[in-house]
């Protein structure tokens, strides 16, 4: 796969333009130049189910913030 051209940078503030998010700003805090896409602070919550591994151990449900496609954000001034 080659990498693609992407018109933000970490750090930049942006705009959703579409999806379940749309319309709410956040700030970029990983590219993936490969996939083309980003990850934006506070925006695209996804939980993940950790079962515990050990007899001791507390199985726990993490919130993380997935990525979305560089063409679905907008720079902001």
């Amino acid at each position: 796969m080659k990498a693609q051209k992407i018109h933000v940078k970490v750090g930049d503030e942006v705009k959703i333009i579409s999806g379940s998010y749309k319309n709410s700003i956040g700030e970029i805090k990983n590219i993936n130049r490969k996939t083309g896409k980003l990850i934006v602070k506070g925006i695209n919550f996804k939980f993940k189910h950790i079962k515990p591994r050990t007899e001791n151990d507390v199985g726990e449900i993490k919130q993380l913030e997935a990525p979305i496609h560089h063409s679905n954000v907008k720079l902001l001034n």
